[in-house]
């Protein structure tokens, strides 16, 4: 019959990996926004949809009200939060299509594939509600 070992352990090494000893990178923080802007979109859009259905269910002041948030300047700051979160989830799914075709996960391509990113996101979030308010003058 076996005896169960002692487990002997140093006091310097924790028992498993934790938040405070990761390193921060940035392929790091893109898969956590990865998961933040997905539920953030899908939270957001439910939300959104839901006062848009009541609104217009319920009759032309309470459509009205929703109209002039939404085109208001927090209605135009949410759009501008939404849109990001569709690009920078949708960048980082790209990123993660081609990673798992296996190509991508040395150190440096990963930063940099994660990095880009960020900056597709905004450059198309930029180039969309440019657009937006381009048209707006017309």
């Amino acid at each position: 019959m076996a005896t169960a070992r002692p487990q002997v352990r140093s006091a310097a090494r924790p028992l498993s990996p934790h938040l405070s000893i990761w390193k921060w990178r940035v392929h790091t923080i893109t898969s956590i926004t990865h998961r933040i802007t997905g539920n953030a979109m899908a939270f957001g859009a439910v939300v959104l949809f839901l006062w848009w259905l009541i609104a217009a269910a319920t009759g032309p002041g309470a459509y009205a009200t929703f109209h002039s948030v939404a085109t208001g300047w927090f209605g135009v700051f949410v759009g501008i939060g939404l849109t990001w979160t569709l690009f920078q989830h949708m960048a980082s799914g790209v990123r993660h299509l081609v990673m798992d075709t296996g190509a991508g996960y040395d150190l440096a391509t990963s930063k940099s594939t994660a990095t880009a990113t960020y900056i597709a996101s905004l450059a198309l979030t930029l180039l969309v509600w440019g657009a937006i308010f381009l048209g707006r003058g017309h």
